[in-house]
């Protein structure tokens, strides 16, 4: 691994991971892994009976090719969330999934953690031998880049761990929050996952209302400005729209974002910049949507004074956002509602 992936890794654990952009470095973790095709295609197989030969064409354009539907599945944390609820159960996940009291993580969703083996309770640890025990049939996370990087599989047992199983990769790079969701629908689908069930449908049909409402309320709200933050220990993250697909998603739609400059976010591969907790009050903001990842100090235990001076944080419009959203429709559905809510009642204060 190059010098610069490995600043790459240690800036990813540092700010990156905690930044509302999530990875950040695509173009330095480019040099980690492969370049590959943009991943079009959808998955496949005749999955009724759980048995017949399975296969599913991946984001990174690879596809996968079994003797039947896998059913020893192994997922990263907030994979194995979407997938639950269309009602598919996976054996072991990686990622955060307990908080140390035992509750599910934000990340987990509604999925009983309990039911699952934990290989890596954090980002970034899967242990080798553990994931060996469960026999896993395919191994499935997500990508934050445009080279394909499996998101969370550690870098230095990357190699055990692609000869244990095959892997499917759902990209979360650069696209609207809609396609991913596409996408996991197609994984679900292809692994007998009954998608004509009313919650199921329900789900799908609330999401598109929430959508056409948070279009409605940026249009009729269109003064009201919205920061994407996320908060560390030293820095303050403020993150652009260009590659994540929630704000992606949510900027189509109409809302108006602070955006920072280019040159603001070339350190960090143009996810976000990154403030001194001094410098907090750089973009003026009605509503700030913070990150809600575990990794990272949520908005009531930010003791900085400057924070707390800020008018937006004054007048209570500060919500929480899922940087790594749970890609079903009946998790998105939230993003959406809350910040048409946020919008419709902000005052206009930044």
């Amino acid at each position: 691994m190059s010098n610069a992936s490995a600043r790459a890794t240690h800036l990813t654990r540092r700010g990156i991971l905690a930044a509302g952009g999530a990875l950040g470095l695509g173009a330095v973790l480019a040099a980690c892994g492969d370049d590959d095709s943009d991943g079009s295609g959808s998955g496949g197989g005749n999955t009724a009976a759980k048995s017949g030969p399975w296969s599913f064409k991946d984001d990174r354009g690879e596809t996968v090719k079994l003797d039947k539907v896998p059913a020893d599945i192994v997922a990263f944390t907030g994979v194995a969330a979407a997938l639950w609820d269309y009602g598919i159960e996976v054996k072991g996940v990686f990622g955060p999934t307990t908080t140390k009291d035992g509750k599910p993580d934000v990340q987990a969703g509604d999925m009983d953690v309990d039911k699952v083996t934990v290989l890596g309770n954090v980002w970034g640890q899967l242990n080798v031998e553990k994931y060996a025990a469960l026999a896993p049939e395919l191994l499935v996370t997500t990508t934050f880049d445009d080279a394909g990087t499996l998101w969370s599989v550690p870098e230095d047992s990357k190699d055990k761990i692609a000869k244990l199983a095959p892997s499917v990769a759902i990209s979360v790079f650069d696209r609207q929050l809609t396609e991913p969701l596409q996408r996991m629908w197609e994984l679900a689908e292809s692994l007998g996952a009954d998608m004509k069930a009313d919650a199921t449908v329900q789900a799908k049909k609330k999401f598109e209302e929430a959508a056409e409402r948070l279009r409605k309320a940026a249009k009729a709200h269109p003064e009201i400005r919205v920061l994407a933050g996320s908060a560390s220990a030293e820095l303050f993250y403020v993150s652009g729209t260009n590659l994540s697909v929630d704000l992606e998603y949510f900027k189509a739609l109409g809302v108006n974002f602070v955006e920072p400059p280019e040159s603001a976010k070339k350190a960090t591969g143009g996810w976000f910049e990154s403030l001194s907790w001094e410098n907090v009050d750089k973009y003026p903001a009605d509503v700030i949507i913070m990150d809600d990842r575990s990794s990272t100090i949520q908005p009531a235990d930010i003791t900085e004074g400057t924070w707390k001076k800020l008018p937006a944080v004054k007048a209570g419009q500060v919500i929480a956002r899922s940087p790594e959203p749970i890609l079903s429709y009946d998790k998105c559905t939230p993003l959406l509602t809350n910040l048409a809510e946020a919008i419709e009642n902000a005052k206009k204060v930044g």
